[in-house]
């Protein structure tokens, strides 16, 4: 039998209000910058999702953690995947073998969905990529990097939602 996954929710939410809906950065970001959403650093989504998930960080090209890939995204937009030329092909099987940790966040970072998907999930979605890849690497014209991305709404019906923060309060 599958061990159920433990997840760590207040710690990752405290990491949420220090880190990512911290009240004084958010105030002095939208003093001086127009648009606040994309100002949190990818670094910052990997932490939180290795708190969430009790997963470690992963030297090297492939997932994001040991056992998770990590994306994030404002709310409603679709999430992408980037396939490098050296490495891309075996990272895209591996999508299939982790599961997948997605940060749908509003623009003031006050409201966050975070939902699981199983890679074998989306395995039919990864292999369907494979053959574009191929092709992007192949040629006089192969491209150094090959992007796709999964909707919002299939993340949406899928995922699992495991964490919930409305108006910066955990629901």
């Amino acid at each position: 039998m599958a061990k159920t996954p433990t997840y760590h929710i207040k710690d990752a939410y405290d990491f949420y209000r220090k880190f990512i809906h911290n009240e004084e950065l958010q105030a002095l970001l939208q003093k001086h910058k127009r648009h606040v959403a994309g100002s949190v650093p990818p670094i910052y989504w990997e932490l939180f999702g290795a708190i969430l998930t009790g997963d470690k960080g992963k030297d090297g090209y492939g997932s994001d953690l040991e056992h998770h890939e990590i994306k994030s995204s404002v709310e409603g937009a679709s999430f992408e995947y980037q396939y490098h030329l050296h490495g891309g092909k075996q990272k895209l099987i591996e999508d299939t073998q982790v599961d997948h940790v997605f940060f749908s966040y509003s623009p003031d970072y006050k409201d966050i969905d975070v939902r699981l998907v199983k890679g074998e999930e989306l395995k039919p979605k990864f292999d369907s990529w494979m053959p574009g890849l191929v092709k992007n690497y192949n040629g006089k014209n192969r491209k150094q990097r090959y992007r796709k991305s999964i909707s919002f709404g299939m993340v949406k019906a899928k995922g699992k939602l495991i964490l919930q923060v409305r108006g910066g309060k955990l629901q």
